[in-house]
C-alpha cells in the first residue's frame, strides 16, 4: 500500500467530517470537539487550519484515497502534532508512516503530541516515530463525557534513518 501526504482540498473536508463523527474513533481519541456533529464549528475550525501561516495541514492518502488527515501546529517551541485516520483503516501501518511524512516535513524540534493513556494505538504510532512520553495529566475529554488520563509526548530531535 502506498501512503502519501498532499495539501488538503476543499473536497477532503466532507470525508473528515464524517471520519470525525465515528462513535469509536471518537471514544478512542477521547480529547475531541466538544460537538464534532457541529458542522460549522467544523467548517471553521477548517477554515483557520487552512489559513494559519504556523499550521501545516496534509491529507493522508492511502492508494489514492483519502483515509484521514496529519497537521503539525501552535507556536514555535510549542508546536503540536495531530493526526485522525479513518476507522476502517487502523492497523495497517497508514498512520505510522503519514506521521512520519509529516515529521519529514518539520524542521524544528521539540514536537508535541497528545493521546489518551489508553489509547495505545496512537501511543504506539507516536513511539515508533520517536516521541517519548515526557508528562502526564489529567482532563476533560468530550467524547467520553468525562475527566479521562492523558499524556505528553515530545519528540526532542530529528529522527534518524529507518
Amino acid at each position: 500500500m502506498e501512503v502519501a501526504l498532499r495539501p488538503v482540498h476543499d473536497s477532503d473536508l466532507p470525508v473528515f467530517y464524517r471520519q470525525l463523527n465515528d462513535p469509536e474513533s471518537l471514544r478512542t481519541a477521547a480529547f475531541t470537539p466538544r460537538d464534532p456533529a457541529d458542522r460549522e464549528a467544523f467548517d471553521a475550525h477548517w477554515k483557520r487550519v487552512r489559513a494559519s501561516s504556523g499550521a501545516l495541514s496534509r491529507a493522508v492518502l492511502a492508494d489514492g484515497d483519502v483515509v484521514g488527515s496529519a497537521a503539525v501546529y501552535g507556536e514555535p517551541g510549542e508546536r503540536e502534532v495531530t493526526y485522525w485516520i479513518d476507522r476502517a483503516h487502523w492497523g495497517r501501518g497508514i498512520a505510522t508512516a503519514a506521521l512520519r511524512d509529516l515529521l519529514a516535513e518539520v524542521p524544528e524540534r521539540p514536537l508535541y503530541a497528545r493521546a489518551a493513556a489508553d489509547n495505545a494505538g496512537s501511543l504506539r504510532v507516536l513511539e515508533k516515530c520517536g516521541f517519548r512520553i515526557t508528562a502526564r495529566s489529567r482532563g476533560y475529554a468530550h467524547a467520553r463525557g468525562e475527566v479521562t488520563d492523558e499524556v505528553v509526548l515530545t519528540l526532542a530531535s530529528r529522527p534518524g534513518p529507518s
